[in-house]
């Protein structure tokens, strides 16, 4: 596998083609934003646990039935890929009221939910990512609905797995983001794809509620190195 040029650089991560056209490798930087990207930092070491802790997570997903672009770790802060046709949404998977919908439910940080909620959210920085439903996402060609179901099913079963594996290392998923793409090599069938990590996934420790993710750098709490390090210590280690 031979990098080539540089495809597309975002805020914690830049993606190169190969010598082979369906595959693409995906660098995990250091570099940290929050507020739509008004406060900028960086977290050192980040690149390295987001990529260790993706690529464990994805093998486990797959493991369980769950398919994702991902192909396998070059280094330690790459990742080999599979090309997709990304679907221009964000997928948010809530089970704890936190972030945003503290202010739009009225409820209390740490309120559970009787149900997981999912959000859709249309990635478009001119927009400023607003907000849709499925019947927005149809009516303006992001997806169709076969896809919309497929995405569905796909994030509640992660949800599922996900918080299985996180309980057993004392650590609950609150929410997280997640985006989907479609095989450009094969059918066009939908994959998961991006990253799960502590960038886009909110882990708090069972027992003590502490915060082990994104939100101790959004909200200048400290200890934000410390917290990445700890969440690819309790489930790589």
């Amino acid at each position: 596998m031979v990098k080539g040029n540089l495809l597309y650089e975002g805020k914690a991560k830049s993606v190169y083609e190969t010598d082979d056209p369906g595959l693409l490798l995906v660098y995990f930087k250091d570099d940290a934003t929050a507020a739509n990207g008004a406060k900028h930092g960086v977290i050192p070491g980040k690149g390295v646990v987001n990529n260790k802790l993706s690529a464990f997570f994805f093998k486990q997903l797959k493991d369980r039935g769950i398919k994702s672009h991902f192909v396998e770790t070059v280094g330690e802060r790459e990742m080999l890929v599979k090309r997709l046709d990304m679907i221009k949404l964000e997928i948010v998977v809530r089970n704890i009221v936190a972030g945003s919908l503290v202010g739009r439910l009225g409820l209390p940080e740490g309120t559970p939910l009787n149900v997981p909620v999912i959000e859709y959210d249309y990635k478009s920085d001119e927009l400023g990512d607003p907000m849709l439903n499925r019947w927005h996402i149809m009516a303006i060609d992001v997806a169709t609905i076969d896809e919309v179901n497929r995405i569905e099913h796909v994030a509640l079963s992660v949800n599922t797995i996900l918080r299985d594996i996180l309980r057993a290392k004392n650590v609950d998923l609150i929410d997280f983001k997640l985006e989907f793409g479609r095989d450009v090599s094969g059918d066009g069938e939908v994959l998961l794809a991006d990253e799960i990590s502590p960038d886009n996934c909110r882990f708090w420790d069972v027992v003590t509620h502490e915060k082990l993710d994104k939100d101790r750098f959004r909200n200048d709490m400290g200890g934000v190195e410390e917290a990445y390090q700890e969440m690819l210590r309790r489930l790589t280690l």
